[in-house]
């Protein structure tokens, strides 16, 4: 180990873990990769990626020679001061985030190391978890660890151009030093700093997902205002994005947002405020209105077709977004299901998420390609906004479908485009 290598512990080798561990590399530093599965450790030893993300396979390949992949925590603490813990923290049944595993991580600390360490936090947890787990290693008589907040504000599929690229990095210790260290890993990116205490760290990251899901709801209610009154949300959301104090991001009017923070972390925050003994009004309303937006375009079918028992519905996407595989929560499972359990048969393609939706998405009819997806259907909905989907084959999907009925749950796709070639169209509040 020369001088100028820092060496950097990554525990959990998920989505946000192995992402942050190849940039951290990308970054000079060497990185030690820990997962408790052993298949994916192989896998990724083998230049097999887990995961689809944009550039990731070719950024592991590039700093390979500065990443190693274990299954064993003590190589992380053999050889790493800063350790990171990346670890899944999903609900559970009561909507508080599940900290199991964070705590596993935690009970294996004692003999590991004598050494000092930092242990550093990536995964999305509650205010007060850095408060907690400061108990408990005074608890086991670990005194020679200090704890730093740094949250992650990655989105699938740009996930490496954010971390090079952020708009800032939060971090929150109570050790000065430790803190630093930590801010050191960052020196050579052009972002803001911001050191703050633990408590204001972990609420950052709930404050910022839980606003960008507000902005969400807020344009989809819009959205249902205009079909209602005849006004274009799209030509609404292009005017409000030219005040500066609204922004243009996230005023996309669709059926809904999905993935594996937005749904988690608004629970989640709604939670902490109720076991506080308050109650997030507003987030109730924001959970409330994603759910209800995902299942309108049951009604708009139902509009067209009548009872959907019988029939065929096509859908276009199954990812949460594109560029990603990611499933979890993702609007096509909650659409795919309630079509289902209306009697529908339901077909689909995405390109990347197929083969991954067959645990997901049970019941439906996985298509290799859209014309394989379209064929003998009473209707097509587009569900993610796929490149791929920008220029549709209409005259060939016509032509296979029984019905000539695009529902575009985006309003990704060129409505005059789209009903000049014979179609019916409808989209997400738009006259």
């Amino acid at each position: 180990m020369t001088a100028e290598t820092t060496y950097v512990g990554m525990i959990g080798i998920g989505y946000v873990g192995l992402v942050t561990a190849t940039c951290l590399a990308e970054l000079g530093n060497h990185v030690v990769c820990m997962d408790i599965d052993g298949e994916k450790i192989a896998a990724l030893k083998e230049g097999r990626i887990p995961i689809y993300e944009p550039g990731l396979p070719e950024l592991i390949e590039k700093n390979r020679e500065r990443m190693t992949f274990t299954t064993s925590l003590s190589d992380i603490f053999d050889r790493c001061e800063l350790v990171f813990i990346a670890v899944d923290t999903p609900l559970t049944f009561t909507g508080d985030a599940d900290l199991s595993r964070v705590f596993a991580v935690m009970s294996a600390l004692p003999g590991l190391s004598a050494d000092h360490h930092i242990l550093v936090m990536k995964s999305t947890v509650p205010v007060g978890t850095g408060s907690k787990i400061s108990s408990e290693l005074a608890r086991q008589e670990v005194g020679n660890i200090d704890y730093v907040s740094n949250p992650e504000f990655l989105r699938e599929g740009s996930a490496i151009k954010d971390f090079l690229n952020p708009d800032r990095v939060i971090i929150g210790s109570r050790d000065a030093e430790a803190g630093e260290k930590v801010a050191a890993l960052y020196k050579n990116l052009d972002t803001p700093v911001l050191r703050t205490n633990i408590p204001t760290a972990e609420m950052i990251k709930y404050a910022s997902n839980a606003f960008l899901a507000t902005k969400i709801s807020f344009i989809n209610e819009i959205a249902n205002v205009c079909e209602e009154v005849g006004a274009d949300v799209t030509v609404v959301a292009d005017g409000m994005g030219y005040d500066q104090r609204i922004g243009k991001h996230f005023l996309n009017a669709g059926i809904g947002f999905g993935g594996s923070c937005f749904p988690k972390d608004v629970t989640a925050l709604k939670q902490i405020a109720g076991n506080s003994g308050y109650h997030f009004q507003l987030l109730t309303a924001v959970i409330e209105v994603n759910e209800l937006q995902k299942r309108r375009v049951v009604n708009k079918l139902q509009k067209h077709l009548g009872t959907l028992a019988d029939k065929t519905i096509a859908l276009l996407g199954l990812a949460f977004k594109p560029n990603t595989s990611d499933l979890r929560e993702a609007s096509s499972i909650v659409l795919a299901s309630r079509l289902l359990g209306d009697g529908a048969l339901v077909k689909a393609y995405d390109p990347v998420a197929i083969p991954y939706a067959a645990k997901a998405v049970r019941g439906i009819l996985l298509c290799d390609d859209i014309l394989s997806a379209v064929r003998d259907s009473d209707a097509v909905v587009l569900v993610t906004e796929w490149d791929e989907f920008t220029d549709l084959p209409l005259e060939k999907m016509k032509k296979l479908m029984r019905r000539p009925l695009i529902i575009d749950g985006r309003n990704f796709l060129d409505p005059q485009k789209i009903r000049d070639a014979g179609f019916t169209y409808e989209g997400i509040g738009r006259s």
